[in-house]
């Protein structure tokens, strides 16, 4: 049945016939819906107009709940003869138009005018990425499936009742419970006009839709497919109307449905090919999404007593991703001393085979990580993975992606007194003329003091900003789930949970190493150029500089080569960024969080910076994550782990990634299959947090280059995503050939 359906589901989002931007995946519509069942996007914006009118005046919580309402009263539904699943047609956040974006013109242009000007220029100089972030919630799945929609609304309904009992019902409070009084009504009500369309349906499918979406309208979900219903419908409505995305699907996916897995199997209501033939329908939703940055599920864990949490419908989930081929959803392997070598050398087998929608989630350094800012051991073990490989308390933390530091710029600052060529005004701190370095103590010193200008620039500017988070963006649908703040009568988002974090991204930092070893080396170590003369090899894009431009290519003190003195830097420069960062209290009761992880800013913050002295050039990408700078890790596999180790991986409390690449002939047969767990059991027992791996020839790079029409299923590991080749630029392709070239 579903190979049947399966052109029709990858149309569902938008035309694959047609150009497609996933950057902007939520602003295309796929395949038609019937007119008769609601408005069109433009229909629904002038009603919203008209709307706001009514409610601008009101508590943004409940403002914004009416004006999701409407949107959900008003858009296309579909139930498909080709889908298990439910259609949504206005899925391009339109609500925002008369809530989230006026309140953030609010804030920053009524509110917060200064900051405005300060933030456009962090963004601009490609130093500090930086925005209010609203994408990286995990929402309580366990209440979610327990108690479904009308469980979620009537548990609101009851604390709202205790807080005026207790005389803390103030208007703030109201206004928070009222919010998701109203928006879960809405929601409720959408599902039974979805439950009344699907009875005017006499399709194959039309029955048991019908019957499932009977059955979510008026409590939880009974069997397995219900509960993929369920954890779908949120998704879609939380970051598709509620503007929150969903950067987990269940709470470990294997483990949220395992209980219907087992009860249906046992009851009779599926076989176990009736489940895989529903995991078909549930993982192409993803896929045809179509978001760049992937969507995100983790898998296994370890029980308290030392257990895995692996079971059968782990490795089904796996075998149905396997079998269709896709590289969306991308998936979160936890992985402990007890994981099975079957589930390990399984996903190890289709990475190597080309699937590199896995990352593999250590959990003994990301649980170090975790009780480093305050969790308890119990909550360490049962952590989420949210967004790429980030940690998050289970139900009861949430963690902004506060901003994104390019350490390169610090090198620029020092080497210009503070000048940003890109911007053209003064925006690092004066360090002092370059004369003035007369040892690579002060040539240091500088780069440290203008590392420490960005972070602490990003603090600040966030502290003034993170206040007003709730106010920009009431996160309604999400707070409804968590536990904690019903019980305060706060946003989750805001402070409603126990952890309210912010997160600060270290973004290339092997570059920054390998800049300060080659000034070191041959500045003031060998002495073979002057400060100075260093500076003109750089305004000048190394022309006529080219033998100085290869002698610093070529040297052994390289980020990711095991050389002791440049592990020595990597080591006191990653503790200095995360003793700067990590356990400092921000805005919202909460504390930041250091992050090595750089997403595309990697690409991004290099676009905007110039020359650097390890030999980049002006515009190339930096470093991402902890993985070593473009080409330049010679000594293999192995020593590139040990030098990622001096970082100490489980000392950012946010996330460390390491992306490796490896070549096809390391990976054959059975003793493939070994060495591959070796290097990430090396990794996972001194303190590393998250790995990835990309296994690559160059032939074959070279070849899916000239000729893309044969490789339209090749998938390259990007930075906590995957993406086909072919949706990759030229430059960009050069730089995997270029990785591939050097692997050992």
């Amino acid at each position: 049945m579903f190979n049947h359906d399966k052109k029709f589901i990858e149309n569902k989002y938008h035309k694959t016939d047609k150009p497609f931007d996933p950057y902007a995946r939520m602003a295309y519509h796929g395949y038609d819906y019937d007119k008769r069942t609601g408005l069109g996007d433009e229909e629904i914006k002038d009603g919203l107009s008209r709307l706001y009118e009514k409610i601008k005046s009101l508590p943004h919580p409940v403002a914004k709940a009416y004006a999701v309402k409407y949107v959900l009263e008003n858009t296309k539904i579909d139930i498909n003869e080709h889908d298990f699943f439910v259609g949504f047609w206005s899925v391009n956040r339109l609500a925002n138009c008369i809530t989230q974006d006026k309140w953030n013109e609010e804030v920053f242009n009524n509110i917060l005018p200064e900051l405005k000007n300060k933030m456009h220029d962090m963004n601009e100089s490609g130093a500090i990425a930086i925005w209010p972030d609203f994408d990286h919630v995990v929402p309580d799945w366990d209440a979610i499936l327990n108690l479904g929609f009308p469980g979620l609304k009537k548990r609101a309904e009851k604390y709202k009742e205790l807080h005026r009992k207790n005389n803390t019902l103030t208007p703030e409070t109201e206004a928070f419970f009222d919010g998701i009084i109203i928006e879960y009504t809405a929601i409720i009500d959408l599902i039974d006009r979805l439950y009344k369309y699907a009875l005017t349906k006499t399709h194959a499918k039309a029955a048991k839709i019908a019957e499932c979406l009977c059955h979510i309208r008026d409590g939880a979900p009974q069997n397995i497919y219900e509960a993929m219903q369920i954890i779908y419908i949120y998704f879609m409505l939380s970051e598709c109307f509620d503007s929150y995305q969903v950067r987990s699907l269940g709470n470990g996916l294997d483990n949220a449905l395992y209980s219907y897995y087992q009860n249906d199997l046992k009851n009779g209501a599926y076989t176990r090919e009736d489940i895989k033939e529903l995991l078909r329908y549930f993982l192409m939703q993803w896929s045809a999404i179509g978001n760049y940055w992937g969507q995100p599920f983790y898998m296994g864990g370890t029980n308290a007593d030392g257990s895995t949490k692996y079971n059968e419908l782990s490795y089904d989930i796996l075998d149905v991703y396997d079998e269709l081929g896709i590289y969306n959803p991308k998936i979160q392997v936890k992985v402990n001393k007890s994981t099975p070598d079957k589930l390990i050398f399984k996903v190890f087998d289709m990475i190597r085979r080309g699937q590199n929608c896995f990352v593999f989630c250590c959990e003994p350094g990301m649980m170090k990580a975790a009780m480093a800012y305050g969790a308890t051991y119990d909550e360490a073990l049962n952590m989420d993975i949210r967004g790429c490989y980030e940690i998050g308390i289970r139900a009861n933390e949430v963690s902004t992606d506060t901003g994104y530091i390019n350490p390169l710029k610090a090198i620029e600052y020092v080497m210009n007194n503070g000048f940003d060529k890109t911007i053209s005004r003064q925006f690092g701190l004066k360090t002092g003329e370059l004369e003035t370095f007369t040892s690579f103590d002060k040539f240091y010193n500088a780069v440290i003091k203008q590392w420490e200008n960005m972070i602490e620039t990003t603090i600040s500017v966030s502290l003034a900003y993170e206040k007003y988070l709730a106010f920009i963006n009431p996160s309604n649908m999400y707070s409804a789930t968590i536990e904690d703040s019903l019980k305060k009568g706060s946003d989750a988002y805001q402070n409603g949970v126990k952890f309210n974090n912010s997160a600060i991204l270290n973004s290339g930092f092997a570059s920054l190493i390998d800049a300060v070893m080659a000034v070191k080396e041959f500045v003031y170590d060998k002495k073979i150029v002057t400060l100075e003369t260093l500076a003109k090899a750089l305004d000048a894009g190394w022309n006529g500089f080219e033998d100085l431009h290869t002698m610093i290519l070529k040297s052994p003190h390289k980020y990711g080569n095991d050389d002791a003195e440049t592990d020595a830097y990597t080591e006191a420069m990653s503790a200095y960024f995360t003793s700067k960062v990590n356990n400092r209290p921000n805005a919202r009761g909460g504390v930041y969080k250091a992050s090595m992880h750089s997403a595309l800013e990697f690409i991004w913050e290099g676009e905007k910076t110039g020359s650097t002295p390890d030999g980049r050039y002006a515009g190339d990408e930096i470093s991402k994550n902890g993985s070593p700078s473009v080409g330049m890790d010679r000594e293999g596999v192995t020593a590139l782990i040990k030098s990622a180790l001096k970082s100490r991986p489980y000392t950012y409390c946010e996330t460390h990634c390491l992306d490796v690449m490896l070549h096809p002939s390391a990976v054959v047969g059975d003793d493939g299959l070994e060495t591959m767990k070796a290097l990430l059991f090396m990794y996972m027992k001194n303190g590393g947090q998250a790995i990835q791996f990309n296994v690559f020839n160059t032939k074959t790079l070279y070849d899916a280059q000239k000729r893309p029409e044969k490789y339209q299923n090749l998938q390259v590991r990007v930075c906590g995503w995957n993406v086909l080749w072919n949706n990759l630029s030229e430059k960009e392709q050069n730089a995997y050939i270029t990785r591939a070239e050097n692997i050992r």
